[in-house]
């Protein structure tokens, strides 16, 4: 956690529904709404890193203007960490509207975010 040396503002919600875009020949985000979920931290911590990471698709377009942070082994590690919260933020809110099963699927999800913390 030590090699985050300067917390940035996360979003927690960033998607195109909570942009606002500026009409121009290549979209421009001009204003983020819906900011309930903001809090300073790491940018890698944030569930769009984790959202835009989470399928090899048109998504991973997102680091071409972004950047990409560095792939370092205290980086890969933090990653799992926040896998681990955000899988946890997701039991919660499924529990919430009565997903039972799609909290009894996070369990795995967990321990196997856990178990390579740990290797």
């Amino acid at each position: 956690m030590d090699e985050v040396a300067v917390p940035r503002l996360l979003t927690g919600d960033l998607w195109t529904g909570n942009t606002m875009l500026e009409a121009a020949p290549v979209p421009t985000i001009s204003g983020v709404l819906d900011m309930d979920r903001t809090w300073w931290g790491d940018p890698e911590a944030d569930w769009t890193m984790r959202m835009a990471r989470a399928k090899q698709d048109a998504r991973l377009a997102f680091f071409d203007s972004y950047g990409r942070p560095a792939e370092t082994e205290a980086g890969m590690w933090r990653r799992h960490v926040y896998a681990v919260r955000h899988l946890g933020a997701l039991r919660l809110e499924r529990h919430r509207l009565g997903n039972d099963a799609g909290v009894r699927d996070s369990y795995p999800l967990v321990a196997e975010e856990l178990s390579a913390l740990t290797s």
